[in-house]
């Protein structure tokens, strides 16, 4: 696991660490929010050796950024010395999630879809060029679940839900060339759509038929269908719900020809109103 970052510990004249950053080093609120950040991929804790690796700071430095998440709560300490996320950090956390409007209106419909075709049910907004699951159900029975998570990440390009939210921003060839931009798309299997002439070519048939797919483009595997959720604008999606399911238990051919099904459980929620 790296997510390095380097601080080379420069201080001002006055003693306190600079308050610049360079490319390539974190300093002050930075560290401690890079610190937190780091913790969440360590559920049963981790050493101050292995946080200084990965972090890239030195170790006293590390030590007074976490010794600064305790006095917060965000971080604790267990009793090997290793440390993890704090509770008050967990309970912020699943307070604003709980909190958040979409999430309790949407919760129902998801576990709706995850009873009825027995695959996981997923609720997700776009960021930038990735998309963010808010929500999460999976299957009531079946031994094989997916991993994904809520606050967990995937590319836009290669998730139905982030296919279908960006057809709705992108309507001409020249906008998806701008999105793009300079950085190549990354495949994250033989299926994943990474040039702009057949990510344009996705969106607008995705923009026509009123949902998209992701026929392995992100895991193999796993297909998913995603449609439009308006759970906060009238006019404007806030979101959309996919259901991915195992190629092997649930092909996309079937999840394609459930679409209206899958519209009439989301009800009002999935579609456009005065």
């Amino acid at each position: 696991m790296e997510h390095t970052q380097k601080f080379d510990g420069s201080t001002t004249s006055d003693g306190n660490e600079s308050a610049d950053s360079d490319a390539g080093r974190l300093v002050g609120s930075d560290r401690v929010l890079a610190v937190l950040k780091e913790l969440a991929h360590y559920p049963e804790g981790v050493g101050l050796d292995e946080m200084t690796r990965v972090i890239g700071s030195p170790k006293p430095t590390v030590h007074r950024a976490l010794s600064s998440l305790r006095r917060a709560g965000l971080a604790d300490q267990n009793a090997r010395g290793h440390y993890l996320l704090g509770d008050e950090f967990l309970r912020m956390a699943f307070a604003h999630h709980e909190a958040r409007p979409e999430h309790v209106r949407i919760r129902p419909v998801l576990e709706e879809l995850a009873a009825r075709f027995g695959e996981t049910a997923h609720y997700a907004v776009l960021d930038g060029h990735e998309i963010v699951y808010r929500a999460k159900v999976d299957p009531p029975t079946g031994a094989v679940r997916l991993t994904s998570t809520v606050g967990g990440r995937n590319p836009v390009h290669t998730t139905g839900v982030g296919k279908l939210l960006l057809s709705l921003q992108l309507s001409t060839s020249a906008a998806v060339e701008e999105w793009i931009g300079d950085a190549p798309l990354v495949a994250r299997t033989p299926n994943s759509l990474c040039t702009a002439e057949d990510l344009y070519r996705e969106l607008e048939a995705a923009r026509k038929r009123g949902y998209a797919v992701d026929d392995q483009e992100n895991e193999v595997g796993i297909n998913c269908i995603a449609l439009p959720v308006y759970a906060v604008s009238p006019t404007v999606p806030s979101g959309a719900v996919s259901l991915s399911a195992l190629t092997y238990r649930t092909p996309l051919d079937v999840l394609i020809d459930a679409v209206n099904e899958i519209r009439g459980l989301l009800g009002p929620l999935g579609r456009p109103h005065e």
